[in-house]
Parts: structure tokens; sequence; C-alpha cells
């Protein structure tokens, strides 16, 4: 059995990365704080109403506090809230979210981005960063919940990597699973 991966500094978790999509969009990566519910409200009415459907698996107007703080309240470590910001101009370009079990040997992952950005390469960042991530905690796999409408999720989860499997109880839905 190996020893558990330590959880990262303060100074760790200020640190930015940088993901260049295949577009040449460059995104620059921080966690998300507390003090983000406002940038990430702001972000989810950008996004398109089938897009929060697919990110939240239910009919929403409006992203309000009550499905904002368990993006902006993390531990950032079993559960950490990842925002990519288009470096070009500031502006938050993609959310993402790695949620694990207790055991560290699962996470739940989930992606948005922002409406006019779709197409760019966004996705592709925000799994790899995903897939770093997960891989720094020591998991050994990552598993996404989607909509079977979501078809281009499904697609460009596929194309990374991602098996499909049914959903027992709801033909509405797909898990997508990958091992490390």
């Amino acid at each position: 059995m190996t020893a558990p991966t330590p959880a990262p500094t303060l100074a760790e978790l200020a640190s930015k990365k940088q993901y260049t999509t295949r577009d040449g969009l460059v995104l620059d990566v921080r966690p998300a704080f507390a003090e983000d519910e406002a940038l990430l409200e702001d972000f989810f009415d950008k996004v398109s109403p089938e897009d929060r459907r697919f990110r939240f698996l239910g009919a929403s107007k409006h992203v309000g506090h009550s499905q904002l703080v368990p993006l902006t309240h993390v531990d950032h470590w079993r559960t950490e809230s990842f925002l990519a910001f288009d470096q070009a101009d500031g502006a938050l370009a993609a959310s993402a979210m790695l949620a694990c079990d207790a055991s560290m040997d699962t996470a739940e992952i989930a992606v948005s981005i922002r409406s006019d950005l779709r197409g760019r390469g966004v996705g592709w960042a925000m799994l790899d960063l995903l897939a770093d991530a997960a891989r720094d905690r020591g998991l050994k796999r990552v598993i996404s919940i989607e909509d079977r409408d979501n078809h281009a999720a499904i697609e460009l989860e596929r194309e990374k990597g991602f098996v499909a499997h049914g959903m027992d109880g709801d033909p509405h839905l797909v898990m997508l699973e990958k091992t490390f």
C-alpha cells in the first residue's frame, strides 16, 4: 500500500497553470475560492441553457447560491473546482470540477464552457487538467455522468479515452469512465 499523497500547500493552490487549446487559446487555470461566487454566477449566465442543464442535470434559468456553494467552498484536495481564464482578455472561459470519493479511488468530473468559446479546444484542455489533477491525487479512475443528449461531451470524452456505460435505473444518463 502506498502512502497517501499530501494535500497541497496554499502556495501550490494559489499558483496558476497554463493550458493551450488546439485553437491556440491560452488558459490560465487556478482553483476557485469562496470569493469567486459572483464570478461563477455571471459565468453560468453566459453558458447556454442546454449546457447548464447538462452540467447540473436539470433545467435552470439561473445558477444561484445553493448551486454555487459546492463549487466555491471546497477543501482543495478531495474536491477541487477549477477556473480557466482566457489569457487574452482575462474573462472566465470554463469551470471544471473534480470530486473524489472517500477512499480517493474515484472522482466524478464536470466541465462547463462559455458558449462563445465552444469548439475551440477548451473542453480538451479541461479534461487534460482534470486528468492531471486526478493522477496527482493518486486516483485510479474518473467518471462523468452525462445526459444521453449531450452528444458533444460524450464524443469528446470518448476521444479522450473514456468508456461509456449505461446507468441502471435511468435511461437518460450515461456514465463515462477513464482509468489510469
